[in-house]
C-alpha cells in the first residue's frame, strides 16, 4: 500500500480520468496510511509492545478515516484547526518511536533486535539520500530539477532510494544473514563518515590553495597544481583518517566488542608468555567470562594419566552394547 499511499499523483490521476474512482482511491489511501502505521506499531512480533498502544493505533485509524469524510463535514480533518492535527501527528509519531524504543530495550529477542535494526537501517538510509540528493541537486547541480534538461532522469534515484524499505524489510521478515547488519552498520557509519570528511577536507584545501595562489601569483582562474596537491593530500589522509574514524566507532557504538577485541589481542600475548597452567586456566575463564559475558563459566581439564588410560581401553570394554563413540 506504500506507493498508493504516499505517491499520490499516479492514483490521482486514475481518480480523474475514471470519477467513478473517487471513492475507491481514497479508501486505499487510507488502509495505507493506517497500515503503515500499524506496521511500526506491531514489528517485528505481531503484538502491540506495550499492550495500551492499542489507544494510539485506535487514534490512528480513526484520524485517518476522518479524511474520507467530506469537505463540509465537521468530521473530516481538513476542516480541524492546523494545531490540532499537528497535534495529533507528533503524538502518533511519538508513540511510534517510544514504542519501537521500548520493545527494543525490554522485550525483543536478540533475532527480533536484528530485524528491527535492519528496517531502522533501511529508513535512516532512505531518509538520508534524499537528504544528500536534494542538497546535490539544489545547489551544485540545479538543472537535474529542469524538466526538460536531459538530466531529469537522475530523479529516479529517488524511487531507487525508496525501494530500500521494502528490500530491508523483505531481508528482516525472510531472517537471511541477519547478523549481518552490525557489520553493514558500521561500515555505513565508518565510510560514511570518512567521505563527508574527506569532502569537506578537500574542498577546504582547494579554496584555501587557490586564495594562497591568488595571493601570490594574482591568477584567479584554478589551477592544475591545486587540484593535484588537494588529491594527493586526500590520497595520503585516506588511511590514517579511517583508522582513526574506525577506532572512535567502534569505542562509542560497539564498545562491547572493541573491549572484547582488546581484551582476547591481550590474552594472546600472556599465552605466548605462560607457562603455569594453574595461572593459565584462571587467565582463560576470565578472559571467557569478560568476553562472553556468560551466567556462569566452568573449565575442566582430562588429566594425562586418565586420557592414557582411555586411549588404552578397547571400545567394547566400557559397557554393554553398541559403541559410537
Amino acid at each position: 500500500m506504500f506507493v498508493t499511499t504516499f505517491q499520490g499523483l499516479p492514483i490521482s490521476a486514475l481518480a480523474l480520468a475514471y470519477p467513478a474512482l473517487n471513492l475507491p482511491t481514497p479508501l486505499m489511501s487510507a488502509i495505507g496510511q493506517v497500515s503503515i502505521g500499524a506496521f511500526f506499531l506491531l514489528f517485528p512480533s505481531g503484538r502491540l509492545v506495550p499492550r495500551w498502544m492499542a489507544v494510539f493505533l485506535l487514534l490512528l485509524i480513526l484520524q485517518t478515516v476522518s479524511s474520507l469524510f467530506p469537505l463540509t463535514s465537521p468530521f473530516n480533518a481538513n476542516t480541524w484547526p492546523a494545531w490540532l492535527t499537528g497535534l495529533l501527528d507528533v503524538v502518533s509519531y511519538a508513540a511510534i518511536i517510544f514504542s519501537q524504543v521500548y520493545r527494543y530495550r525490554r522485550v525483543s529477542t536478540p533475532l527480533q533486535r536484528q530485524q528491527t535494526k535492519w528496517v531502522v537501517f533501511g529508513i535512516i538510509t532512505v531518509a538520508a539520500g534524499f537528504i544528500v540528493f536534494g542538497l546535490l541537486f539544489a545547489v551544485f547541480f540545479p538543472e537535474v530539477n529542469q524538466p526538460d534538461s536531459p538530466y531529469s532522469l537522475l530523479q529516479n534515484v529517488y524511487p531507487l532510494l525508496t525501494l530500500l524499505l521494502p528490500l530491508s524489510i523483505g531481508i528482516a521478515v525472510l531472517r537471511y544473514r541477519l547478523y549481518d547488519i552490525d557489520i553493514l552498520i558500521n561500515r555505513t557509519l565508518v565510510y560514511g563518515t570518512l567521505t563527508a570528511s574527506l569532502a569537506l577536507v578537500y574542498f577546504g584545501l582547494v579554496i584555501g590553495l587557490e586564495s594562497l595562489v591568488r595571493l601570490f601569483t594574482g591568477q584567479v582562474s584554478q589551477t592544475p597544481v591545486v587540484i593535484v596537491a588537494s588529491t594527493l593530500a586526500i590520497a595520503a589522509l585516506f588511511q590514517p583518517l579511517r583508522r582513526s574514524i574506525q577506532i572512535i566507532i567502534d569505542r562509542r557504538f560497539y564498545r562491547r566488542k572493541y573491549d572484547a577485541a582488546r581484551t582476547l589481542a591481550a590474552f594472546s600475548a600472556t599465552l605466548r608468555n605462560e607457562v603455569d597452567l594453574h595461572q593459565l586456566c584462571e587467565h582463560l575463564v576470565a578472559v571467557v567470562q569478560e568476553t562472553m559475558q556468560p551466567a556462569h563459566v566452568s573449565l575442566w581439564l582430562c588429566s594425562p594419566q586418565k586420557r592414557q588410560v582411555q586411549e588404552e581401553e578397547p571400545p567394547l570394554s566400557r559397557g554393554g552394547g553398541d559403541f559410537h563413540g
